[in-house]
């Protein structure tokens, strides 16, 4: 039984994390080269703006400089908010970056939901659909290699990716309209929430494309490992309230749907379980109970240490591969 895995980041870094972005970064840059060294799959990196825990705002930046530091393991930028991008020159972007990765470098397009982040860029929050519609169909045309129609005139994006056709330009979303709208010109759909899922493939199928089949998402979770779960709460639960705070004021002050929400303590947490800490053997077992077993990691979730990062990342490297070898 083949064991795969993944890691994502988001860079939050409220002050009671107690260390630098730069240290931050480093690390992070360091578990990426440690991950690929160990036949990782993925590294996913997201982006939002003006958060006061320095949530990442530039996610090409961050995967140029993961891309030098590894040699196989594939990035997605899960996700890119398009409205406040200029597609030309994140076309130019993704080419370099294409490069740099030699291929290696996926992107999924979302139209953003936080008001603040609109007001901060003066971008009309009515135009997300126009502009993410615009920014996929620009990708797609500038990969090509070819010159292009673009606002009226003819433009032609140099160099030519790396990877023939160049990245692979999903959407992201949570609404009907974004679903249907990614079956119709984008390369495939992630949703964030499950249900959004079924809007995709009925357009899929009313499009005469091929069932694009279930959902390829399932309940968000974030899985930790530790020896110790109640020492292991005790130092973690802080980072995890952080996360689903954070995430859950944004999702309510916007009216979008999503999966995270507000709690009043860890405990209570703790009690929902979509936040977990697990032993090795008890993920182990997990794991080989799964018909396709794969590992995914939030490594530095809400602002967590490195060195309690590190911890979790340790024992599925010492205890939890070694069962699947």
């Amino acid at each position: 039984m083949t064991l795969l895995f993944g890691l994502r980041f988001d860079f939050r870094n409220p002050a009671f994390a107690g260390i630098t972005l730069a240290d931050r970064y480093a690390a992070a840059l360091d578990m990426a080269e440690w991950a690929d060294r160990r036949g990782c799959v993925t590294i996913a990196v997201s982006e939002h703006h003006g958060s006061a825990d320095g949530y990442l705002p530039s996610p090409l930046t961050m995967l140029a400089a993961m891309a030098a530091r590894t040699t196989s393991v594939r990035f997605s930028v899960a996700a890119l908010i398009a409205p406040f991008y200029d597609p030309l020159r994140l076309a130019e972007d993704m080419v370099v970056l294409d490069h740099l990765s030699r291929g290696r470098v996926d992107v999924i397009v979302a139209g953003g939901y936080v008001r603040d982040e609109f007001a901060m860029f003066d971008v009309p929050m009515n135009e997300r659909a126009k502009r993410v519609t615009e920014t996929v169909k620009t990708l797609k045309a500038a990969f090509t290699g070819e010159p292009f129609e673009y606002r009226g005139r003819t433009v032609h994006v140099t160099p030519s990716p790396f990877r023939p056709g160049g990245p692979s330009v999903m959407m992201g979303g949570s609404s009907e309209p974004a679903a249907r709208r990614a079956a119709r010109i984008a390369d495939g759909f992630l949703p964030s929430i499950p249900e959004a899922w079924d809007f995709y493939r009925d357009e899929a199928l009313t499009l005469g494309r091929p069932d694009p089949g279930p959902c390829p998402i399932g309940e968000i979770q974030t899985i930790a490992l530790a020896e110790d779960h109640e020492q292991a709460w005790e130092r973690m639960g802080p980072f995890f309230l952080h996360e689903t705070n954070a995430y859950g004021a944004w999702i309510a002050q916007n009216d979008v749907a999503g999966p995270y929400h507000t709690v009043d303590d860890v405990e209570q947490l703790r009690a929902q379980g979509q936040y977990r800490i697990l032993t090795p053997d008890q993920y182990i077992g997990e794991l080989k109970a799964a018909p396709f077993p794969f590992a995914f990691f939030h490594p530095l979730c809400g602002g967590m240490p490195p060195d309690l990062a590190w911890s979790s990342l340790r024992l599925f490297e010492q205890e939890v591969m070694p069962a699947f070898s």
